[in-house]
């Protein structure tokens, strides 16, 4: 299994100065993240949705994650794709550019920016934005098998031209599609690229999105690929907040999900401002719920149809809690199928201390479990602390540590 960490510099009080120190404490944690071994972090691309994401230029914030760390992978998790947000020709410029100077590491995820908030921004026509990232998706697919590139749709013309620089990674980084619905799951089978997958549901909704994923995979053909080089990797977001306190860590968790949920609830479907107060001593368990009903009512009032992934994101079963408690969770995530756990612990309310400390406590404790690997400061952990006490065990031999 793969570890990662996804960012939306998300803020319950935006405030210039405020936003300012969100956008820092979010580098501080990408850098953290590589020291306690984390594979990879995730930025995520937003306009105008204030509180729920003020990462508008994360290609700006990866470049300076890449020149800040050495090892860890940068992802676009992901590049708005309709061609009124980024043309497909400069994605593929940019992207080249940060995986020639980050070495190699970048991954390229694709999704359609699909709320009327920001598609009125840039003038985004939203009919056209499935095939229009399609259509991206195929663009930079292609962008470097040839000396130049040439591609005519329904939707775009490009007449040959070289696409410069060339990435490090050949033909180009690898490829992903946010997924949240059956539809795209399908879509990113048969297109032959990775799958980003919304995990508010729980492990037995990722379960089954793994299960559509595989069975397309299964079927497809080959036609659809938008490259010769094919990608199946499926990463799920698990929401976790991680303490030695288990209560502390699950009030400030769940806490920080509502403040997401009621956030992105603005946006998506009308509901309210997010509520920006912290109460201490609050039942954030019953606040959750309480505010699953006022969002349930108002889709209800607005005629907007209450699917499950409407109030997926009010669902507060997550890696909230001590070490074994996420470790637990991510045992279920991983026999539902993840190949990636993408943690999500910047959410509005959540302190920046806590999330140094969830990122301390998956590095010495939770990713160790499952990948064996020992810490940077050289203490075995996982199936190497395992083998170290092992009678059998070589006193020059391999260490033997399993991979998740």
């Amino acid at each position: 299994m793969q570890f990662s960490v996804i960012f939306e510099a998300q803020l319950a009080d935006p405030t210039v100065v405020h936003e300012h120190q969100v956008i820092h404490d979010c580098v501080e944690q990408a850098v953290l993240a590589e020291e306690m071994g984390f594979d990879r972090v995730w930025a995520v691309e937003h306009h105008s949705l204030k509180w729920y994401a003020h990462m508008s230029a994360p290609e700006v914030f990866l470049s300076y994650v890449a020149a800040r760390t050495s090892r860890i992978r940068v992802g676009h998790g992901v590049v708005c794709m309709p061609f009124n947000f980024n043309h497909p020709a400069r994605v593929a410029e940019r992207a080249a550019m940060l995986d020639l100077l980050s070495g190699g590491r970048l991954d390229l995820g694709a999704g359609r920016g699909g709320t009327a908030q920001e598609t009125s921004l840039c003038g985004v026509d939203r009919d056209r934005t499935t095939q229009e990232v399609e259509d991206a998706l195929r663009i930079i697919g292609r962008a470097w098998q040839k000396d130049e590139l040439e591609y005519r749709s329904e939707l775009i013309r490009i007449d040959p031209h070289p696409i410069l620089p060339r990435p490090r990674q050949t033909p180009h980084p690898p490829l992903f599609l946010a997924c949240s619905r059956t539809e795209t799951l399908v879509q990113a089978a048969e297109l032959g690229i990775g799958a980003l997958v919304m995990g508010f549901a729980g492990p037995e909704s990722i379960a089954g999105m793994r299960r559509v994923y595989d069975t397309a995979r299964a079927e497809r053909t080959g036609e659809r690929f938008v490259s010769t080089v094919v990608n199946d990797h499926f990463s799920v977001l698990c929401p976790t907040i991680v303490l030695d306190d288990r209560a502390e860590a699950r009030r400030i968790g769940i806490r920080g999900q509502r403040f997401f949920a009621q956030s992105i609830g603005h946006w998506y479907g009308g509901a309210g401002v997010p509520d920006e107060a912290v109460v201490d001593g609050a039942d954030e368990a019953a606040e959750m719920r309480r505010a699953a009903e006022q969002v349930e009512a108002r889709l209800h009032e607005q005629s907007i149809p209450v699917r499950p992934t409407a109030t997926a994101t009010f669902n507060a079963d997550h890696a909230y809690g001590t070490a074994e408690d996420a470790i637990a969770y991510v045992e279920r995530l991983r026999d539902a199928g993840a190949d990636e756990v993408m943690c999500l612990m910047q959410m509005g309310t959540v302190p920046q201390e806590a999330c140094l400390e969830t990122l301390r406590q998956w590095g010495d404790k939770v990713i160790p479990h499952f990948t064996g690997r020992p810490l940077a400061g050289g203490r075995p952990q996982g199936a190497d602390a395992r083998a170290e006490t092992s009678p059998d065990r070589k006193i020059n031999g391999d260490h033997g540590g399993r991979t998740g």
